[in-house]
């Protein structure tokens, strides 16, 4: 289970994420929403140990993930991020390749059961065939497919998505997360697409300048008000014809002082 309490957090002197306390129960899928700006990157690198807190703690399992070593990390932890840096010049496999190194020792090779995680991950993202082509020359939905198999090879049981359906088409948006809800990991992804989160969620979280605003079932979070109150809009809410989840229709919200005629 992940478990940040009064999380506070920032760059540059500037706090960004203030008193943030959440809980992601294992193998749940948990969404983190919100406007551009409001603080979901910052609060996912806190957890993902890129941004250490400025005061509260992230605990995972019990444990502070900040007093582990990077390899004990990350053997826990496996974050898909939105601006991964270092390994464009490297063919696919190697990139997937480099999730196994928490497990090798420094002289060690990788095994026969390496690689058969490696093209497993591969397999489940739909991208064997790009085995050995190299990062830089795929697409930006291609990447992504790689960078979530490179995740799953990691096998790490809690799994740190930040706006994974960056890039991909509707087909693989859909395919992403429904593979998700195939994991049984502990999922903590920070998603733009309401429909998509209240259609894969479990549970969701609602930030707006820094802060939690909202949690719960989708359902009970993704109302009109708070859609007009967070993101300026307005929506009308329906169920799905096919999965009977709770659907939202998007419209510019009227002025404050306009008149119902």
């Amino acid at each position: 289970m992940l478990r940040l309490d009064d999380v506070h957090a920032g760059v540059g002197g500037r706090v960004i994420v203030s008193a943030i306390s959440l809980e992601v129960h294992s193998g749940e899928i948990v969404g983190l929403l919100g406007p551009n700006g409001s603080g979901k990157s910052t609060l996912l690198r806190c957890v993902y140990r890129v941004l250490k807190p400025l005061r509260g703690t992230v605990r995972l399992d019990g444990t502070d993930v900040w007093s582990l070593s990077q390899r004990d990390a990350a053997r826990r932890i496996a974050a898909v991020v939105q601006e991964p840096a270092g390994e464009f010049d490297l063919t696919v496999w190697d990139v997937v390749s480099m999730a196994r190194s928490p497990h090798l020792g420094m002289l060690d090779w990788t095994t026969a059961r390496d690689e058969a995680l490696v093209a497993a991950a591969l397999e489940r993202v739909e991208a064997t065939q790009l085995a050995g082509r190299r990062m830089q020359a795929l697409s930006g939905g291609e990447k992504q497919r790689v960078l979530l198999a490179r995740a799953l090879a990691q096998e790490g049981r809690l799994l740190v998505l930040d706006e994974p359906t960056n890039h991909l088409d509707i087909r693989h948006q859909l395919d992403l997360l429904a593979l998700l809800r195939t994991l049984e990991l502990t999922t903590f992804t920070a998603l733009h697409d309401l429909n998509l989160a209240a259609t894969y969620c479990d549970r969701v979280y609602v930030m707006n300048a820094g802060r939690i605003v909202a949690g719960g079932a989708p359902d009970d979070v993704l109302t009109p008000a708070l859609v007009a109150a967070v993101f300026g809009v307005g929506a009308t809410l329906t169920r799905h014809p096919v999965t009977n989840r709770v659907a939202l229709f998007f419209h510019a919200a009227p002025p404050e002082d306009a008149t119902p005629r």
